[in-house]
């Protein structure tokens, strides 16, 4: 006979007696006495982020939560201007363009840094493996290179420092600065370092699985969708896009 389903997570509505999360009372123990970042990070791990890291997973939380007019905000606003009653719809659109292209490849550049932590031995060699396994599957190394910022991306240096001020070990962090010197050393130029590189290496150095990163990604960006739909709201633009598709020109195929 196999064992009952269970879960560590937290206690179901229908038991009345107790409001518990990973082993918390929730009402006297997280409700008030932690911020949401906390919570997330202790939801999904099932362990307390030490307070020297709080401000780090914080940042972490806040530095995708937008950039302005990005795809991922556009098909919030365009699903919003056909599903204006349901404000939880446009958000999950754009929330579901968070993946390797955009706003989502930490989980990537995390699972090269933790994969090179674990491997041990020289750090510039296996950042030379890197690369070559890399260029043979004719791929991009998730982290590096944006079409704006070059050579260097001044939000990865500020979670850099932020993530230092508050005691990391910072060896995810310099991985992925030696992968970024042989990536440079390779092509003969400088590749950036973007944010998301940024935040697989710091996400690594507070302990947050590799496997769930991107989620950080998709909760923060969907705090910034809000905002975006409530935009759209009282300031739409899905007009103009719409004005912009009317003037795309037709041609028959040659």
């Amino acid at each position: 006979m196999t064992d009952k389903p269970f879960t560590r997570i937290g206690t179901p509505t229908s038991d009345t007696d107790r409001f518990r999360m990973r082993g918390r009372d929730v009402l006297s123990e997280i409700l008030g006495e932690k911020s949401f970042s906390e919570t997330f990070y202790l939801l999904v791990t099932g362990n307390e982020l030490p307070k020297n890291h709080v401000r780090t997973f914080d940042a972490c939380m806040v530095i995708l939560m937008d950039h302005g007019i990005t795809p991922t905000a556009l098909v919030a606003r365009m699903v919003h201007d056909s599903l204006p009653e349901d404000v939880q719809l446009p958000m999950i659109a754009g929330a579901m363009m968070v993946g390797n292209k955009f706003a989502g490849t930490m989980a990537g550049a995390g699972a090269i840094f933790k994969e090179g932590l674990e491997a041990g031995g020289d750090p510039r060699e296996f950042a030379r493996s890197v690369i070559t396994r890399y260029k043979e599957q004719k791929k991009f190394i998730p982290g590096y290179g944006h079409p704006y910022y070059f050579p260097t991306d001044p939000r990865s240096d500020r979670m850099f420092e932020i993530a230092r001020e508050g005691g990391v070990d910072g060896k995810y962090i310099e991985l992925a600065k030696v992968l970024a010197e042989e990536i440079e050393k390779s092509r003969g130029k400088p590749l950036t370092l973007n944010v998301t590189g940024a935040l697989g290496a710091v996400l690594n150095e507070v302990s947050f699985p590799v496997e769930v990163m991107r989620g950080v990604a998709a909760v923060s960006r969907s705090a910034g969708l809000i905002g975006h739909v409530f935009e759209e709201m009282e300031n739409p633009i899905a007009p103009s896009v719409v004005d912009f598709i009317n003037s795309i020109e037709y041609r028959d195929p040659d």
